[in-house]
């Protein structure tokens, strides 16, 4: 049984799924799953191996159903956590447990840093943090790079540069920025500019996840368990060397989880994972 709601505060009107049994009858607090720029939508075969306790999903504000009212385009992870935080306290459960993936990953690192009280265990997975990286100069220039490609051509190019920067394995070095620019058509991407410039992937909307600052010592006091996670495939690409470096910052070892970025996917989005693995990896961890 999936039940959803829309949480309206000053700012937006933020949407989320209360997925099987209700907290009161949940064997086990809250379990969220967040993701950034993905919605809800993409947690579908996740939450569904977790049918015997609360799920919860929501639509980041300014995505999907989630609707502005601030005026604002730009995502940011401090401001994400504060709505977390609101739906934490919508649900009236006390703290919960929390899977969140790429840039939902750095936004629950920024609620437990704001509201250490909301989270008792955090799974953080490849949260693409460009800082603690030990070439985050040349990996923002890469990331730089590729939305300087999406604003001079499009989705098709932006994207095209984005799979170049992301399966790139190792640091960023003068071998890959002397890389012709990457062919769209290559990976079956429209060659054509659709004239939109408002992907909150590819754009600049979204610069402040990658470069969240992570706030150590808070973290450190924070009563919360921080489980880093890294994709046995990733571990030397971007996101998977983003998180091994989260994990040495926060004076821990990555937990390898199965497969990719996107592991947990079911196809959701054409991008498969090992969903029912992932999900039992995940499951030990919480528990544990």
């Amino acid at each position: 049984m999936t039940t959803t709601h829309t949480l309206a505060t000053p700012e937006a009107d933020i949407v989320y799924d209360v997925h099987g049994p209700s907290p009161a009858d949940s064997p086990r607090p809250p379990l969220l799953m967040i993701g950034q720029p993905m919605t809800a939508e993409g947690f579908g075969a996740l939450a569904s191996h977790f049918a015997d306790r609360t799920v919860v999903t929501y639509d980041p504000r300014g995505l999907g159903r989630s609707v502005r009212k601030d005026g604002r385009v730009d995502h940011v992870p401090s401001v994400q956590a504060e709505d977390i935080h609101a739906v934490i306290e919508a649900l009236g459960a006390g703290a919960v447990e929390v899977f969140g993936s790429s840039g939902g990953a750095v936004a629950a690192l920024a609620l437990v840093t704001a509201h250490p009280g909301d989270v008792s265990t955090l799974v953080a997975h490849e949260p693409p943090l460009v800082r603690p990286l030990p070439d985050a100069d040349a990996a923002e220039r890469a990331s730089r790079a590729m939305r300087e490609a999406y604003q001079a051509k499009g989705f098709g190019a932006g994207m095209a540069a984005f799979i170049a920067m992301t399966s790139w394995p190792g640091e960023f070095t003068d071998a890959y920025f002397a890389l012709p620019p990457a062919d769209p058509a290559q990976f079956g991407l429209p060659t054509e500019d659709d004239g939109r410039r408002d992907d909150p992937l590819l754009s600049d909307r979204s610069v402040a996840v990658p470069g969240y600052r992570l706030d150590v010592e808070a973290l450190a006091a924070a009563p919360t368990r921080i489980v880093v996670a890294v994709g046995e495939e990733s571990r030397e690409v971007f996101t998977g060397r983003a998180a091994i470096a989260t994990a040495e910052l926060l004076g821990q070892e990555a937990t390898v989880f199965p497969s990719h970025h996107g592991g947990f996917l079911g196809g959701e989005f054409g991008y498969t994972g090992q969903p029912e693995a992932f999900a039992k990896k995940l499951r030990e961890v919480l528990e544990g």
